[in-house]
């Protein structure tokens, strides 16, 4: 079984901006597959289902960004789900929107979302997805970058990153992360 948890905050106030890209890309991943994430429990609202032949639970946690730790600890005990079946989406600000990067570890860098969750699994070894949201324009502080307006211009990059990472996840599933790190992961040198 695999856990996949999206990170973002409520999505009636915060579902267009940069730092909901987890709850998207649980979001595409729901709809692709036809399975609920409408259940409250856990401190987040979770669905379960089927992707290819494997058992998966989709979480969006509801305790805000930097408690996500909570929920996801919840979900991880009651079901005894093994790091290595975790799976965690997050907005990234050093990767360009339309860009992810996967890892199979890691520290949770200046990510608040990511602090909690390392904090409450006692870990850092569990796959990661970075969804890129780029850095703040000239003169715009990160908490409006993260939680403010999103330019209609900008959005539609911002889901080309969303579409990858749940394709990501996807290949995670079937063929595994370096599979999935090997076909999809950000390079510099595309960046141009």
């Amino acid at each position: 079984m695999f856990l996949i948890v999206g990170l973002g905050n409520p999505e009636q106030d915060y579902s267009k901006t940069r730092h909901n890209m987890g709850f998207n890309v649980i979001n595409k991943i729901s709809e692709e597959y036809h399975i609920e994430v409408n259940k409250l429990k856990f401190k987040g609202l979770f669905g379960s289902g089927m992707i290819e032949n494997q058992k998966v639970i989709l979480l969006k946690p509801q305790t805000y960004m930097n408690l996500s730790g909570e929920s996801v600890a919840e979900i991880v005990n009651f079901y005894k789900i093994p790091i290595e079946s975790i799976i965690i989406i997050y907005d990234d600000v050093d990767i360009n929107p339309g860009f992810i990067r996967i890892r199979k570890s890691g520290s949770s860098g200046c990510h608040n979302g990511m602090k909690s969750i390392i904090s409450n699994l006692n870990t850092e070894s569990f796959c990661r997805v970075r969804v890129g949201i780029g850095k703040p324009k000239e003169n715009t502080d990160m908490i409006t970058h993260v939680i403010g307006y999103v330019p209609e211009t900008e959005l539609e990059l911002l889901d080309s990153g969303v579409k990858k990472a749940k394709d990501a996840v996807i290949e995670i599933i079937k063929n595994g992360i370096d599979s999935a790190m090997n076909k999809y992961n950000y390079s510099k040198k595309k960046d141009v």
